[in-house]
């Protein structure tokens, strides 16, 4: 029996792994649902699976909850801070840490620190302080298993070499392919200065929330993988390269020293990474329809336009640079995401405000701590919403 805490059950990745246990049955058991506000979702989630515990973050929605709960389910009072105690749950076998944002950062730590597996869809993260919450696991005897398609890729062609030793493999490596659909706007031709949210929220492989969904088309979410890889496999940054692969049949690629190299391919469906991450070590059977090869015919494979994409290009900048800017490169783009969604800027200021935050951003290049990452991350988001209010953004030359 795998007992097994949610973190976020009812948005894009909740829900699919909720799904993928339903499929797998009575081995797999939810002990912990946690949401912010969809409380009409949450309490169907609540009835089919009655976990022992429950929690709504939103006050509102506690409310309205409180009294409609199974009797086997004890619903948390929001000002508890219900989403770390869940994380570190002793029952738990499992934690899968489905929040978007920075949200997710104490959680993640409280999981860490409680000797958890993790099964990680969040990446925000990973790339506010990667390496320390890497270094945190080998103290407390945590793993962390990443959930979205393409870092699980990767993670499955190192565990196919080395089970056991997969995020001490970077001598072996020669190059991570990290491939991307490339979003909505990968052959568009036209200018992105006039790119709606609508037309941003429609990925043509995809079906994410929507903060990933705009991410992915601003190709940050490819950048956020790109931090998130280096620090999970302990990999530089020259060993990293980006991939334009619209039909996202080959999900990531790994090229060891001597040329070859070991690809990870299967339908574009996330219950299958998910699944993965669930049932780990072992392969299970899913509901998700099987590749036909015959069918696909035709994979193209690209490199990314930096210059038309530039977000993908103030990552990597973040990653070289260390220190602070990860952070800061995380919290700016939450604010602009934000912003540009409830339509109060471009689709094409989203890199311009992200690089004035990262100018203003002091340098720091030592090893950050976890409290200084989450100070960074605090700061940055009050900074990038001064340079929102101000405009100063409009300024810049990218």
């Amino acid at each position: 029996m795998k007992n097994i805490v949610i973190l976020g059950s009812t948005g894009s990745i909740g829900t699919s792994s909720l799904s993928a246990i339903s499929h797998l049955g009575e081995d797999y058991r939810v002990i912990g649902l946690t949401a912010n506000n969809n409380v009409d979702l949450f309490l169907k989630q609540v009835h089919e699976f009655k976990p022992r515990f429950a929690a709504l973050m939103n006050p509102e929605a506690y409310a309205k909850a409180k009294d409609q709960m199974p009797a086997a389910t004890r619903l948390l009072p929001p000002e508890m801070d219900s989403f770390t105690f869940l994380a570190s749950l002793p029952s738990a076998d499992l934690v899968i840490n489905g929040l978007v944002g920075a949200v997710g950062f104490l959680p993640l730590v409280s999981a860490i620190k409680a000797g958890k597996t993790i099964a990680l869809a969040n990446k925000e993260p990973m790339v506010m302080a990667g390496k320390t919450l890497m270094e945190e696991c080998v103290r407390w005897e945590a793993a962390i298993i990443p959930v979205d398609s393409e870092p699980s890729a990767i993670f499955q062609c190192l565990t196919g070499a080395d089970e056991t030793n997969y995020h001490q493999m970077a001598d072996s490596i020669s190059r991570i392919f990290l491939t991307a659909s490339g979003g909505p706007f990968a052959k568009r031709k036209a200018a992105l200065s006039t790119v709606t949210p609508q037309e941003a929220l429609q990925h043509p492989r995809w079906k994410m929330g929507k903060k990933i969904t705009i991410d992915s088309a601003t190709l940050m979410n490819k950048g956020f993988e790109s931090i998130e890889i280096m620090n999970l496999f302990n990999l530089p940054e020259k060993k990293v390269q980006i991939v334009i692969h619209p039909q996202s049949i080959i999900h990531s690629a790994v090229e060891y020293q001597d040329g070859s190299i070991l690809a990870q391919m299967g339908a574009p469906d996330m219950r299958l990474p998910i699944q993965y991450a669930i049932t780990y070590p072992e392969k299970k059977p899913s509901p998700v329809q099987k590749l036909n090869l015959f069918e696909v015919a035709k994979l193209e494979f690209m490199e990314p336009d930096f210059e038309r994409f530039p977000c993908l290009a103030l990552a990597f900048e973040a990653a070289r640079a260390g220190g602070l800017y990860p952070a800061a490169l995380s919290a700016a783009d939450e604010v602009a995401v934000d912003a540009f969604l409830k339509e109060q800027i471009k689709f094409t200021d989203i890199p311009k405000l992200i690089y004035t935050v990262l100018k203003k951003t002091p340098s720091f290049t030592g090893k950050v701590n976890l409290a200084q990452a989450a100070q960074a991350d605090e700061q940055a988001h009050e900074l990038a919403l001064a340079v929102l209010q101000d405009k100063s953004y409009k300024k810049a030359i990218i």
